[in-house]
Formats: structure tokens, C-alpha cells, sequence
């Protein structure tokens, strides 16, 4: 498998970039928040940017070394790169759109001609941009992109433009092309769950930098810092101060917590993921539980969200709508269990 290398920075004023990860991963995902320099990373990945310095190599080729005065114009990198916007010529039909890439003219025909079938295109050949709607113009990018067979794609925000239904349509669809594409995926997204569904491996970047990375379950399971975890889904944190290896106070939940695993030495917080969390109809006040002082609830479709007051702060507890009808039955919990292996100690 190709295997990508990147070490750089760029600078943009006040926000500066320090960027450095390898993968071999057939799909690698960038998680983080907006303004991160995610999407700035994917282009200069591409060419489209510039690096201030550094080195980015991809299947043993240079692409970009400032010690050495390289940089491979974006069109000679063999990558395809999917911007946001999509970027459709808006002067061009679907079908030009798709072959505005292939150099080949003997080829055209027929790679169109795949390339409409791949994406369920047929019939809008002649279709303008402002005539499609948004997940034909999706296909139609993609099918540009893949019309002149790139080694390495990527992929920015790829679903933020669709509303919700025709999003998980076209995340099915996508899927099951690139389980026949044999090049590497780099998807960048600030949505953990299109990251966990498409991505091996991950990486977490905040304020310009990587701050984790790794397969992704292992990422989800095992965050390791609080901001990776918070990029994750976790939604309740506190500080704690430790007693021994596997118990800890927690000042903004004001209780004690037994850890089922060695708590690190680096750990100044603890997390608990809000699904986790284990309601108890007994008042009994003990270790890795809190009162259900309930502060405000927000229903869902399909789930619950209590928050729940605590001394300096919240907790947030998740409940699907199938499990909720306990709470039927016997009211609403005296106080919130929080399981030795469901807590997360954090950096």
C-alpha cells in the first residue's frame, strides 16, 4: 500500500501551521474543528498551497521539499482532489465537466462512458451545473476526480453541502466505489461519525498541529487527551486529583472514582462518554456516582439528553428512546452510575 509522508509548516500570520503524520492506511481520515488547518493541510497536499517548509513525499516520490527547492505542480502529483464547493465548471455540461481532465482524447469517450455508469449520471450528459441538484453534483465532481485514475484522493468536507438524507444516501454510495479504488484516501471532515465510518486510521489536528493519531478505534476507545476526546463526541469531562493508581476524586462531579484501569501519570481529567453513563433508582450515596439533580432535558427522534447538575459544572446522560421506557416505569433515577470502564483518564 502507497504510503504517505508529511512534515511541514505554513504560516498565515497569527495562525501557524505545524503539521507532520505518516500513513500507510488505505483511508486515512483529518479530523478537527473549523479553522483547524485541515483543509489547508489537504492543499498543500495537492499543490494548491504552498508550505512555508518541510517535505511531503507520497509512494517514495518527493511532491514537495523546501531544503531541496521541489515542488511538483498539482497537475504532475497524480491526485484528485475534491474541494468542498465541488468547483464544477459552471459553463460546462456534465459530461465536459467529467472529461475536463483527461488528456487522452482517444480515451474520453470511454472513460465518460464509465464514469456516467459508475455515478448513476446517465441521462444528465447535458446537464449544467445549476440544473443538478446536490448529490448529482456530487457524482458529478467525483466523476471527475476518478476519470483520470489518481493514486491518491482527497476529499474535503465531501458531504457538508447535503442536508441529512441524501448525505447517508451518498456516504453508501461512496463507500462502495472506494472499495474498488486501489489508491489512498486522505477524507477531511470536523464529523466524527463520517470519520469513523470511512476512515482506518485518523488524525487529530487542533490550532495548526496533530494531537493525535492513530487507527481510529482505537482513537475513539482510548483519546488519550482532552481535546481529542472532545473532537470524539465526549461530552463530560472533570479534573481529578489522583489518590493511588486507580482511584481518583472528580471536583467538577464532586465524587470519587474507582478507574478499572491504571490511571496514567500525565492525567489531569476524566471523561465518560454521555451513552455510558448508568442510571440507579437507590439514593445510596457512593464511589462513581452523582445525585440526578436534573437541570434541563432535550428530546430527540430516537434518544434523550438529560443534563444533570453538579458542583462546578454538568453531566450530560444519553438515552435511546427503546431503553427509555424504564424511566416510565419507575420514574427518573436518583443517581447517575459512572462504570470503573466506561471513565477515560486524559492528558
Amino acid at each position: 500500500m502507497e504510503k504517505i509522508n508529511i512534515n511541514i509548516k505554513k504560516s498565515f500570520g497569527s495562525f501557524d501551521m505545524d503539521v507532520s503524520f505518516s500513513s500507510s492506511a488505505r483511508r486515512i481520515g483529518i479530523l478537527g474543528a473549523s479553522g483547524c488547518g485541515k483543509s489547508q493541510t489537504l492543499k498543500m497536499i495537492a499543490g494548491i498551497a504552498v508550505p512555508s517548509e518541510g517535505k511531503i513525499t507520497y509512494e517514495d516520490k518527493v511532491l514537495f521539499s523546501s531544503s531541496d527547492k521541489i515542488n511538483i505542480p498539482p497537475q504532475k502529483r497524480n491526485t484528485g482532489y475534491l474541494f468542498q464547493s465541488y468547483a464544477l465548471f459552471p459553463n460546462m455540461t456534465v459530461s465536459q465537466n467529467i472529461c475536463s481532465g483527461i488528456k487522452n482524447a482517444k480515451e474520453k469517450e470511454t472513460i465518460l462512458k464509465e464514469m456516467l455508469s459508475l455515478f448513476h449520471l446517465e441521462g444528465l450528459e447535458g446537464h449544467y451545473p445549476d440544473q443538478l441538484s446536490g448529490g448529482q453534483a456530487q457524482r458529478t465532481a467525483l466523476a471527475r476526480v476518478f476519470a483520470y485514475h489518481p493514486s491518491l484522493l482527497l476529499l474535503d468536507e465531501p458531504f457538508s453541502a447535503l442536508d441529512y438524507h441524501l448525505k447517508d444516501v451518498m456516504q453508501e454510495e461512496l463507500l462502495e466505489i472506494l472499495d474498488g479504488y486501489g489508491g489512498q484516501t486522505i477524507l477531511v471532515s470536523h464529523d466524527r461519525d463520517e470519520i469513523y465510518k470511512f476512515c482506518d486510521e485518523i488524525i487529530v489536528m487542533d490550532e495548526g498541529r496533530v494531537i493525535s493519531c492513530g487507527e481510529t478505534l482505537d482513537i475513539f476507545r482510548n483519546p488519550k487527551n482532552k481535546r481529542t476526546a472532545e473532537l470524539s463526541g465526549c461530552k463530560n469531562f472533570s479534573r481529578i486529583e489522583k489518590k493511588d493508581d486507580f482511584h481518583a476524586y472528580a471536583p467538577d462531579w464532586g465524587t470519587d472514582l474507582e478507574f478499572a484501569q491504571k490511571i496514567p501519570e500525565k492525567a489531569l481529567y476524566v471523561g465518560i462518554r454521555a451513552h455510558d453513563i448508568v442510571p440507579l433508582w437507590e439514593d445510596t450515596p457512593c464511589d462513581n456516582t452523582v445525585p440526578f439533580n436534573l437541570k434541563n432535558t432535550a428530546r430527540l427522534p430516537f434518544e434523550t439528553h438529560f443534563y444533570i447538575c453538579c458542583p462546578k459544572g454538568q453531566i450530560c446522560w444519553f438515552i435511546q428512546r427503546d431503553r427509555e421506557k424504564v424511566i416510565g416505569e419507575k420514574g427518573m433515577p436518583q443517581r447517575l452510575h459512572l462504570p470503573p470502564e466506561s471513565l477515560i483518564p486524559l492528558e
